[in-house]
């Protein structure tokens, strides 16, 4: 079956940096698209990061750009979202999502929760 693990999220404090990994399985994964989702309670859920197929095009979310960094391995059915210099409005549950566009078939994982605190 299709899953997608969310890993990588934790408590760190504002400046710091995390990765995180989205591991993917049960379809084609390097014809999927990635993105990142970020939502917090009563919010709805941001794109804070996309990624092609091929890896060919990025798109980041104004809030992002300079310190997020989105990156993919099809051999390892991976997709990173590196964050850095990461600021107290970051604080999220952070999701990926796979979409292949022809047919609009998306998945989403299960989220993984970053707090940025001092």
């Amino acid at each position: 079956q299709v899953q997608l693990v969310e890993s990588g999220g934790g408590l760190v404090q504002p400046g710091g940096s995390l990765r995180l990994s989205c591991a993917a399985s049960g379809f084609t994964f390097s014809n999927y698209a990635m993105n990142w989702y970020r939502q917090v309670p009563g919010k709805e859920r941001e794109l804070v990061a996309s990624i092609s197929s091929a890896g060919s095009s990025i798109n980041y979310a104004n809030s992002v750009k300079g310190r997020f960094a989105i990156s993919r391995d099809n051999a390892r059915n991976t997709v990173y979202l590196q964050m850095n210099s990461l600021k107290l409005e970051d604080t999220a549950v952070y999701y990926c999502m796979a979409i292949f566009r022809a047919t609009m078939t998306k998945y989403w994982g299960q989220g993984t929760q970053v707090t940025v605190s001092s």
